[in-house]
């Protein structure tokens, strides 16, 4: 997804104002299964995806927790760093080989100084991934495992195809097994 697209998903900005952000923005690439984000270290970049697929999870003792997939045209973030200059909590792993765009937090506090368009599309930026964290708790809390899926199957139906069963199913809440059988069912 193209840089524009990104950023015009998130908030338009006035041309002038575009051109100062996207000067702040570097194209990267990163192979499959490099971590681009590591738990409990403050992490200062955003990232936006041009292409291809990342995972959010946290490890447990004995297992690893996915909680969050993102692919193309999405932002890649901890917000625990972001908003408080603090550890966070999750590591992002890539699925496949991607394309990024990275902008430095630092940057981007600065630019919220001194351009209140890019501040505003700051602020529309956070809301959104508010709303984004809100509407994954929810569903957690009040969708079955079947819910769950179909919904994904419904809003990113790429995703069964790209990403290993494995981390649907923990994204999920349940087993390998239960998940085959969820799956039986569907069809």
């Amino acid at each position: 997804m193209h840089l524009d697209q990104i950023l015009d998903k998130i908030h338009p900005l006035p041309g002038t104002s575009k051109a100062i952000l996207k000067a702040s923005i570097t194209e990267i690439t990163f192979p499959k299964g490099h971590i681009l984000l590591r738990a409990d270290k403050v992490e200062p970049n955003i990232y936006f995806i041009k292409k291809g697929i990342a995972r959010a999870f946290a490890s447990l003792p004995d297992t690893e927790v996915t909680f969050w997939f993102g692919k193309e045209g999405d932002t890649v973030i901890s917000m625990k760093s972001y908003v408080e200059n603090q550890k966070g909590y999750e590591s992002i792993e890539l699925l496949e080989d991607c394309v990024l765009y990275e902008l430095q937090a630092g940057n981007l506090q600065k630019l919220f100084l001194e351009d209140l368009p890019i501040s505003n599309w700051g602020r529309r930026f956070a809301e959104q991934e508010l709303i984004k964290t809100e509407e994954r708790l929810i569903s957690r809390q009040f969708r079955t495992a079947s819910e769950r899926y179909q919904q994904l199957l419904d809003e990113h139906p790429d995703l069964i195809q790209r990403v290993q069963l494995g981390h649907i199913a923990s994204y999920l809440g349940i087993t390998r097994g239960s998940l085959s059988r969820i799956r039986a069912e569907i069809r």
